[in-house]
């Protein structure tokens, strides 16, 4: 899979050169362009924002710098073109689960008072929103997204752990214990010594149940629509 990143601030990304996700474009599972869009404005002084028209607070992104960026980067769309906004459809496990199974991603980060309509109405294909509130820009839901979906990239991550963690059956994941088996008090729960995997996985199973309708009980009344 190949992910391209367009955006005016490429050193914000040096944290996917590192741990999993650095590991697995070291190893060729996984591709990753950064693009700066200031590369391709028209501009002598690198400028990729302007005043909106009809007034208002901040500044926009223009279309051309943008619309270059993309062209340049996937001339023959054939990469998913997201823009990262508060006003797209809210990431979730099932549009990683979508996501990676596309072959490339473009991801449009916007900044300021965010990007020319134009530039969407002509070259992106959906917004996407990590939920209801607002950042600063594009660039962290972009790295959320990143390794979200890179994780789901064969050969990236264990297939087991993928499959036993939260969301994945439709509840969060149950509690994980290691040495000691004492810690300030409190012991290693004695089922998980025994060696007994079926008791084991009916206690992870009920773990799983409890944390959920504790923390996110939206998750299982959607079971149960």
């Amino acid at each position: 899979m190949k992910i391209s990143i367009l955006t005016l601030f490429p050193e914000m990304f040096s944290p996917l050169k590192t741990s999993i996700i650095g590991r697995a474009v070291d190893s060729g599972k996984l591709q990753i362009q950064i693009v700066d869009i200031r590369d391709y404005t028209l501009d002598k002084h690198k400028k990729c924002d302007d005043t909106p028209f009809g007034g208002g607070a901040g500044m926009v992104m223009m279309a051309q710098p943008i619309a270059d960026a993309i062209k340049a980067v996937d001339g023959e769309h054939t990469a998913k073109r997201i823009y990262l906004s508060p006003k797209g459809r809210t990431f979730n496990q099932s549009v990683v689960t979508e996501y990676s199974k596309l072959g490339d991603i473009l991801l449009l980060c916007g900044h300021y008072e965010g990007v020319d309509q134009r530039v969407l109405d002509l070259y992106i294909d959906e917004e996407l929103s990590l939920g209801d509130f607002v950042l600063t820009g594009g660039e962290i839901p972009a790295m959320a997204v990143v390794d979200a979906v890179a994780r789901y990239v064969d050969g990236v991550i264990n297939g087991d752990s993928l499959s036993q963690e939260s969301f994945a059956s439709g509840t969060l994941e149950y509690p994980h214990y290691t040495r000691p088996q004492e810690f300030e008090g409190l012991k290693v729960p004695q089922v998980l010594l025994s060696g007994n995997h079926a008791k084991i996985d009916e206690w992870r199973a009920q773990k799983s149940l409890e944390i959920t309708k504790k923390n996110r009980p939206d998750l299982l009344a959607k079971e149960d629509e």
